[in-house]
């Protein structure tokens, strides 16, 4: 029998022993809060599925739900949408567009402002008496007196949406352009010497052979939709105003935990979190690979 030198489970050790304290364990922390009432100090009180039950008739919850939901999908789809149009405008053979790199950094730049300082500046520029964007909309006579955005419970969910979209359309052009880059440009050509017009190339062509960078968009982007805290959280109050429009289940979580000190409830919040994005996620992958399968089998 040969000898085992253990020598090289020391070296692995320290990532295992980590990984567990840091990642493995809190999870299962977490879970185990989701049963007990929890105030944070003192010993948990076993509580059985009492949070869980709570949390399917809590209207609050229900409400930062559709909060959650309506800010996302408004900020996907203007992402979606402009990242799809620059990326048809640089891929077209006709246009022949020239600073491809430059537009990228330029586009990207807004992500890479840290959250406080977006928060900060868009404050500043929404307020309502000497804010700039009112200034300039009743300049252009758009609007004939100033809108106070952060007031109101749909032009604040308006207004974090196209922040949003503001910061994160860059990322999504360069994505689908590393999308756009893989084609080959035989296609495009082909379709320019049948004389298709650019709307066909782009839903013939583009589109279909996007759809699996499409698709990984989607659920990064819903990942992290479901996940909006931070700035809901520096444009307000920190609850939700106006009128819990901006109150996102993340932001419930946070106040469930932090401020009323309920930490079982927020743990299980945070679990019904992780389980809303792990079904939409397999839906949406079910839906796309059914298509895929069907256009296959079609074609």
């Amino acid at each position: 029998m040969k000898n085992i030198n253990y020598k090289g489970y020391f070296f692995v050790a320290p990532f295992f022993l980590i990984f567990l304290t840091f990642n493995i364990y809190p999870v299962l922390l977490t879970f185990y809060y989701t049963f007990t009432h929890y105030e944070g100090y003192g010993t948990p009180e076993f509580i059985g599925l009492a949070n869980y039950t709570r949390i399917l008739t809590d209207t609050a919850f229900l409400d930062a739900f559709a909060n959650t939901w309506k800010i996302w999908g408004l900020n996907f789809v203007l992402q979606m949408g402009i990242a799809l149009l620059l990326a048809a405008l640089f891929s077209d053979l006709r246009f022949r567009l020239k600073g491809v790199g430059f537009f990228r950094a330029v586009f990207y730049l807004p992500n890479l402002i840290t959250i406080s300082s977006v928060a900060i500046l868009f404050n500043i520029m929404l307020d309502w008496h000497h804010g700039s964007i009112n200034q300039m909309l009743l300049k252009i006579g758009l609007i004939s007196e100033p809108i106070n955005w952060l007031n109101g419970p749909v032009t604040a969910q308006v207004s974090v949406a196209l922040i949003l979209t503001w910061m994160w359309f860059g990322y999504t052009f360069i994505v689908l352009m590393a999308g756009v880059s893989g084609i080959s440009k035989e296609y495009y050509e082909a379709a320019l010497i049948d004389g298709a017009n650019r709307w066909q190339t782009f839903s013939q062509i583009t589109l279909p052979l996007l759809k699996p960078i499409l698709l990984y968009v989607l659920i990064t982007s819903l990942i992290g939709g479901l996940q909006l805290f931070d700035l809901p959280m520096l444009l307000t109050d920190g609850l939700g105003a106006p009128e819990g429009a901006l109150n996102t289940m993340v932001l419930y979580l946070y106040n469930q935990a932090f401020r009323y000190n309920n930490y079982g409830y927020a743990a299980t919040i945070a679990y019904a979190l992780f389980l809303i994005t792990v079904i939409f996620s397999f839906i949406t992958f079910k839906s796309m690979y059914r298509e895929a399968k069907a256009t296959k089998k079609r074609g």
